[in-house]
């Protein structure tokens, strides 16, 4: 019986790059072999054991004949007489195929280590195009790699477009999907996933609302980049750098979906796109099974963009109602989420990248000013319940918003005049 340590961890480790989990291939050996030592089985489809002492995961050396559609229509064998190469040759990508014995040295049959020094993703074999799951993990490898170089072989990318064409990419359940996307959205260049997806044909099969973006042009004094699908692209990129968690950039990809379904003879204006976007974002999340709180997010972020924009021309009662309606005091952390995400759509312009985005403070402490406001402020106090409570409240919260808002602009216009 050989062990060896295979894919990701062997691949960060030649790339300097850190990593938590190790994969394990068990080469000559039986399942009773195993179990005998103490391993504990997990796999269902194919022979996966837990080590007894490390938890880490030890899988028999297989083979995989297709059967069927899908990721889940193969036969597996996993004889004893399986060999290292057999195992790592229906592996995807060549730099994923490569395995490390006990004593360091490094197995290469495919020349992965050669890919990996050229900084290409290029898949092992034919057999590549038997799984249509592995179209959307080159996409994730792309954006994870994308800041070192990393670029997917020109031979590989036709693969991947002949098997969106034949419809495979139809076969992965909604789950698989939203499950490679939930991990590309959280990689170094999320933007990129996108990118080769569309490339490859399947942004239109699986999110047509973000393809359809993708050619739609913005008026050029607010968008010098023209294009809305670039445009998303962009916010993308700025979410990242702005250090958004995975649920706001979800929310930043989705937000000008309404502008996909802007009438031809209105462009470039999107009059009330945001509005005609949360159906969209709705329906694709559902497609997907979405979080609930992803989707909350997304669809916030699609309705009131154009209001975080607009923030310091807001009235005091339209600052409050806007609250009110986004549900930010109850919700102050989804409300700080919505303005990382404005702040976001606001840089993602050609030119406007290291612009200063003072609205976010400025709605942030809109918030503030109106959470401070409570019932124990209220003159009468005690002689008020159920609606004429809530509305004095609101009446208070206005006053308060429209005197922090008339300070502000005197603020600013001192500041202007010195």
């Amino acid at each position: 019986m050989e062990v060896y340590l295979v894919g990701g961890a062997v691949r960060d480790a030649l790339l300097g790059r850190p990593f938590t989990e190790r994969d394990w291939v068990v080469v000559g050996a039986t399942p009773e072999n195993l179990l005998a030592q103490g391993y504990k089985p997990v796999g269902k489809d194919f022979p996966v054991f837990l080590h007894p002492d490390t938890a880490e995961e030890y899988a028999l050396a297989r083979t995989e004949r297709k059967s069927g559609h899908g990721y889940h229509g193969f036969i597996c064998d996993a004889t004893p007489s399986i060999t290292l190469e057999e195992d790592l040759l229906r592996r995807d990508l060549t730099i994923n195929a490569m395995a490390q014995t006990a004593d360091g040295r490094i197995v290469d049959p495919y020349d992965g280590l050669a890919d990996l020094n050229n900084r290409v993703l290029r898949h092992v074999s034919a057999a590549f195009g038997e799984d249509p799951l592995r179209v959307l993990r080159v996409a994730r490898f792309a954006a994870r790699y994308a800041l070192l170089g990393f670029t997917i072989a020109p031979e590989t990318l036709a693969l991947m477009q002949t098997m969106v064409a034949a419809g495979e990419i139809d076969h992965l359940t909604p789950e698989r999907v939203w499950q490679e996307t939930h991990k590309a959205l959280a990689e170094d260049s999320p933007a990129v996933y996108i990118e080769v997806l569309r490339a490859c044909g399947a942004l239109s099969r699986l999110f047509p609302e973000i393809d359809a973006l993708f050619g739609v042009p913005q008026r050029a004094e607010f968008h010098p980049e023209i294009d809305t699908g670039k445009h998303v692209l962009m916010c993308l990129e700025q979410a990242v750098r702005l250090g958004a968690n995975v649920r706001v950039r979800f929310a930043v990809l989705l937000h000008d979906l309404g502008k996909g379904v802007t009438p031809a003879d209105m462009l470039p204006r999107h009059i009330e796109h945001e509005h005609r976007g949360v159906p969209l974002v709705q329906a694709l999340c559902a497609r997907y099974k979405a979080p609930r709180d992803y989707q909350q997010l997304a669809e916030i972020v699609c309705r009131y963009h154009l209001d975080g924009h607009r923030a310091t021309e807001l009235q005091g009662k339209t600052l409050w109602l806007k609250l009110r309606d986004m549900d930010a005091l109850r919700r102050p952390e989804r409300f700080a989420e919505f303005l990382l995400a404005c702040e976001a759509d606001a840089r993602g312009r050609l030119g406007f990248e290291n612009r200063n985005y003072p609205q976010r403070t400025y709605f942030s402490q809109a918030l503030d000013i109106a959470m401070a406001v409570t019932p124990q402020h209220l003159p009468h106090r005690e002689s008020l319940d159920g609606k004429a409570l809530g509305d004095a409240l609101a009446q208070a919260r206005i006053h308060a918003l429209n005197r922090f808002r008339k300070e502000h602009h005197e603020n600013s216009s001192r500041l202007c005049e010195d």
